[in-house]
């Protein structure tokens, strides 16, 4: 997978900061410049923090374990669902329902009645009557648009890429809360000490978020692929 090179961050957007306003001051090292009131990025540290990111979850991948990917803004949710599901990882694009990590075994419950909605709809040998389908397929409809992305995870994820951490701060706090390694791209209003593998980057332009997100699901795929050929080998011998 190759990287994103400086042109092509340069023509996704991924420079462009917030208003000088706004910016957290923990920023700082991050920012190149000021210009007409905006932060830009220096995208030579974009690129540094981006290596180590994708050095990072391409490790978790190849050994195995399940990264879960966050992004409920409008601007973001398709790309990151599109490539969360491109790796087989679980993601959340819609909305973040408070414990979904914290109280991960209520959620399961729910995930469980989802699955339990599915076949039972599915089945031609369960009788129900019209009105009974169209309440059970409204409600599975509903569970699916929350929980459709971890209906597979089975156990808690062990790290959490987020797409602006200040608009996901309920996923952050709980994946701090229960020690998860944390991983986001970060604009210039945000603390980027609040995650392990901060990403410096335009978190608001959908170019930019595709840019960044794609490079990093590429990584992870190169990890479950050293993965798939180590197996193969142990098997072989």
């Amino acid at each position: 997978m190759n990287k994103p090179s400086y042109n092509e961050m340069l023509e996704a957007g991924v420079h462009y900061g917030h208003l000088k306003r706004k910016w957290n001051p923990k920023m700082l090292p991050y920012i190149f410049m000021e210009r007409k009131g905006i932060h830009i990025i220096d995208l030579n540290r974009t690129s540094e923090c981006l290596d180590r990111a994708a050095y990072a979850m391409k490790q978790m991948a190849k050994s195995g374990k399940k990264i879960l990917f966050v992004a409920t803004k409008k601007q973001a949710k398709d790309i990151v669902a599109k490539a969360a599901r491109s790796a087989e990882m679980p993601y959340v694009t819609e909305r973040w329902l408070g414990g979904m990590m914290t109280n991960f075994a209520t959620i399961r419950k729910s995930v469980k009645k989802m699955n339990s909605i599915d076949k039972m709809l599915s089945d031609p040998a369960i009788s129900i009557t019209k009105k009974e389908r169209l309440t059970l397929t409204r409600e599975k409809d509903k569970l699916e648009k929350v929980l459709g992305g971890i209906a597979n995870l089975n156990r808690l994820p062990s790290a959490v890429f987020l797409v602006d951490i200040h608009h996901e701060h309920i996923a952050l706090a709980e994946a701090k809360r229960l020690g998860m390694k944390t991983i986001a791209m970060v604009d210039t209003n945000s603390d980027p000490n609040k995650v392990d593998f901060a990403i410096p980057a335009n978190d608001d332009a959908s170019k930019s978020v595709k840019l960044i997100t794609d490079y990093i699901i590429g990584s992870i795929n190169e990890g479950l692929e050293e993965r798939r050929l180590a197996k193969a080998e142990t098997k072989e011998d």
